[in-house]
């Protein structure tokens, strides 16, 4: 019976208590107690779209998709141009070399097998490269169907090789904007570790105040 008696004095205590908060007026919220935006997060935002503004990667996207090194140079990666142009130049040279070599193995293989089968071309053996008037037909054929092969390689690698410039310049205009200010700090701090709970060195990375 006591039990129950100290129960209900429990509830009839509580139940005033919370009447008196609700009656109680509320307490505006002073202007110093409102959360405050770090002037420090605004000045950083805005100076990161500044940069982005000041050095834009779709630019520098545009000018390499329309002539590669255009985008090296807006990002002022000058050493970057060597490479940019000699994988190109180094991709057209291939490419014109098996254009030509198909053209004259076909031409061969074309007055060959008339020459063989129909009788006719007989004057244009003269035309025939040196080097491929020993060949026979098959071997023609062969080395006509290898040429047109890499030819279709050296024009994909080509396309693949403006992509990469294109690429490159994107990522090296978006870097440009990577904040690398004093706020960022990489030391060594001697002392208790609490995570591993030992005492020694600790690797510190500060990323600003």
């Amino acid at each position: 019976m006591r039990i129950v008696f100290s129960f209900l004095c429990f509830l009839f205590l509580s139940a005033a208590d919370l009447c008196a908060q609700e009656n109680e007026p509320a307490v505006p919220l002073r202007n110093d107690s409102l959360p405050v935006v770090s002037k420090k997060t605004v000045t950083g935002s805005n100076r990161y779209d500044s940069a982005i503004k000041a050095h834009s990667p779709r630019k520098a996207a545009i000018r390499s998709a329309i002539l590669p090194g255009l985008g090296q140079i807006y990002n002022k990666k000058y050493w970057k141009l060597p490479i940019v142009y000699g994988a190109l130049g180094t991709c057209s040279g291939i490419f014109f070399y098996n254009l030509k070599n198909y053209k004259d193995t076909r031409f061969a293989y074309r007055v060959k097998y008339n020459m063989q089968y129909n009788g006719t071309d007989t004057a244009l053996f003269t035309q025939i490269r040196d080097n491929l008037k020993p060949l026979d037909i098959e071997s023609l054929k062969y080395y006509r169907n290898s040429f047109r092969r890499d030819i279709d390689y050296s024009a994909l690698f080509f396309i693949l090789l403006w992509g990469l410039n294109v690429v490159d310049a994107t990522v090296d205009a978006h870097l440009k904007s990577f904040d690398v200010s004093p706020d960022l700090s990489l030391r060594f701090k001697p002392g208790y570790n609490e995570i591993a709970r030992t005492s020694g060195l600790t690797l510190v990375l500060k990323i600003g105040k």
